[in-house]
């Protein structure tokens, strides 16, 4: 005569084997992200330009109200990113990062931070004072510039970035590619290096490549 079997012990072993499974799902995911996290540290902090750039000249306005021009910026090393207020992820965290830069550039005059907005009819003098309170940007030292959409967008797209034209699906106003990166500008208006503009280790990374561009003039 075969033994009955015990309700409770199968079900038993179905909760052991889903709970040992779930252990495994979650060893593998944590596994994953300790890998892309050291991924993304293994990569060179700077990325090379795609081809030689210069800051091209404009006269745009800043979150104060003010004019400002490039000759307004000559002799400075500018680190530069690409603002959208109302981008809810990548742009904060890479406007979180700038900020982390201008703390520790604090005592170091010859160097300025620019936002430039991608979407000028949204992004106006008031809605950029008000993000830079919100963000601590010093309106001295970082400057969030907005303007004539004609003239942001030809200083964006000769100076730093492409745009992608035949991507009907960017989100991004102007369908600017790689805008979540900082440019680093030299004192000549030369761009000299982008940076990867969520990493971790950027502004220690920003920081440090300024300090060698300032060696390369002793």
């Amino acid at each position: 005569m075969m033994p009955e079997k015990n309700p409770g012990s199968a079900s038993e072993a179905r909760l052991f084997i889903s709970f040992v499974a779930g252990l495994a799902i979650l060893a593998a995911i944590g596994g994953w992200l300790v890998v892309a996290k050291s991924g993304l540290h293994s990569k060179p902090p700077g990325i090379a330009p795609d081809r030689p750039r210069t800051m091209v000249g404009f006269i745009l306005t800043n979150q104060s109200g003010g004019s400002v021009a490039k000759v307004d910026l000559d002799g400075k090393f500018l680190v530069v990113d690409f603002l959208l207020t109302s981008c809810s992820l990548t742009c904060r965290e890479v406007n979180r990062h700038l900020a982390e830069i201008q703390r520790l550039t604090a005592n170091q005059p010859d160097i300025r931070l620019v936002s430039l907005t991608v979407d000028p009819r949204e992004d106006t003098v008031a809605m950029l004072a008000d993000y830079g309170h919100r963000i601590g940007a010093d309106p001295a030292r970082w400057l969030l510039l907005t303007g004539d959409k004609t003239i942001l967008y030809h200083l964006i797209s000769s100076s730093f970035f492409n745009q992608d034209l035949d991507d009907p699906f960017s989100y991004m106003p102007g369908n600017f590619s790689h805008t979540d990166r900082m440019a680093l500008v030299d004192p000549q208006g030369r761009v000299r290096v982008y940076f990867d503009g969520l990493r971790d280790d950027v502004a220690t990374n920003v920081v440090d490549t300024i300090q060698g561009l300032r060696k390369e003039s002793l």
